[in-house]
């Protein structure tokens, strides 16, 4: 009867789908921390028999339980198939994500955006003209910024690919130099810059071999291409990269990505997504219109070295093929992507639809 109680006042969103995900502790320290206000024996019926499983103790004690995207709830349901997992794609609050400029341009043109941020639907109604000058207003508060910490002088008239989050293995930021003399062949057809941001968890290894990796590219690639790597990353860096890239890079290995939200935040200041279908890209991306996928969808039938070659040759052929020539050679078709981005990313990827769901599906449901 109590644990029906508890039931009915909790819901629970599983979240990133690793072991190190599971919060797991032995009996033994939750005996020396409850001080026996609550019978192990009973915890146990619910938390596990051999430790305490906060993941189990929360699905069990709970009257809702959903994943953060719907790819992340059909993996959940292989973790966990004795529950019964919904999906709430994640979202972003779109009036602190959105930078100053755009928050103007939308205030003019789409009034009651900030309340209502599905009027960004209605981007269309906005001159190319006003978003690429604040998109552009954004470039050169981040190329100054970036002299300021780093003493690189970058050019705001470069491609310029950004690439910031929690740096770990999964993540795979130095994806985009699998191959050099490719990435080379890329880099003459149009010139590139990349911004990377990141911390590493202080036990994860793997993470800080990651950002080690990516200095010894960018020693490699010093005579021809920019590579920054921008220390202490926190909201405000993390707000200054997300509008002020061209292009918002992503590279998980799935399907480890239970959502993701950075390309949201980019999405919102007109940035163009190239990612790795996972979390909630898969729902995001309509191929050359929203922005590109980098390897095969999912649901493909292949082996999982083949879907790896995949991701390295699409990584550098969009860049060499799509990406950069659409960007140098087809400005105006550039900017429509950017209102698509705004229009059919930002617009849906957002806190308000993400409440919304919560309120309707579990909290009244």
């Amino acid at each position: 009867m109590e644990a029906e109680k508890v039931r009915q006042l909790c819901i629970f969103t599983t979240h990133t789908p690793v072991e190190a995900a599971f919060d797991r502790f032995p009996y033994d320290m939750v005996e020396e921390l409850l001080g026996g206000e609550f019978p192990t024996e009973i915890i146990k019926e619910f938390g596990g028999k051999d430790h305490l499983n906060m993941t189990w103790l929360a699905l069990n004690l709970s009257k809702y339980h959903n994943g953060v995207t719907k790819a992340h709830t059909k993996y959940s349901k292989k973790l966990f198939p004795q529950h019964f997992i919904r999906a709430v794609t994640n979202g972003v609050h779109s009036y602190t994500w959105t930078s100053p400029s755009f928050r103007e341009l939308f205030d003019k043109y789409i009034p009651g955006w900030a309340i209502e941020p599905e009027l960004l639907v209605r981007i269309d109604k906005v001159p190319i003209a006003d978003i690429w000058a604040a998109h552009m207003q954004n470039k050169k508060s981040l190329m100054g910024f970036v002299e300021e910490k780093t003493g690189v002088k970058m050019d705001d008239s470069k491609l310029t690919l950004g690439f910031a989050r929690r740096a770990t293995g999964y993540k795979r930021a130095t994806l985009i130099f699998s191959d050099l003399n490719r990435l080379r062949e890329v880099i003459k057809k149009g010139s590139l810059q990349l911004i990377f941001a990141g911390k590493a968890h202080p036990r994860d290894t793997t993470g800080k071999d990651e950002i080690k990796e990516i200095f010894k590219y960018k020693e490699k690639l010093k005579d021809e291409m920019k590579i920054v790597y921008l220390e202490n990353y926190d909201m405000q860096i993390a707000a200054k990269l997300t509008s002020g890239v061209d292009v918002w890079l992503n590279t998980p290995l799935p399907p480890m990505e239970a959502s993701g939200t950075s390309g949201m935040k980019a999405a919102h200041n007109g940035v163009i997504n190239f990612s790795v279908l996972d979390g909630w890209w898969i729902e995001g991306c309509i191929e050359g219109v929203t922005g590109w996928a980098i390897g095969s969808s999912p649901e493909a039938l292949i082996e999982e070295e083949e879907r790896r070659r995949q991701e390295r040759d699409d990584l550098v052929n969009k860049l060499k093929y799509l990406i950069v020539p659409k960007f140098y050679e087809e400005g105006d078709a550039w900017i429509e992507l950017m209102k698509n981005s705004i229009g059919k990313v930002a617009y849906y990827f957002n806190t308000d639809r993400m409440m919304r769901r919560y309120i309707t599906d579990a909290y009244l449901g």
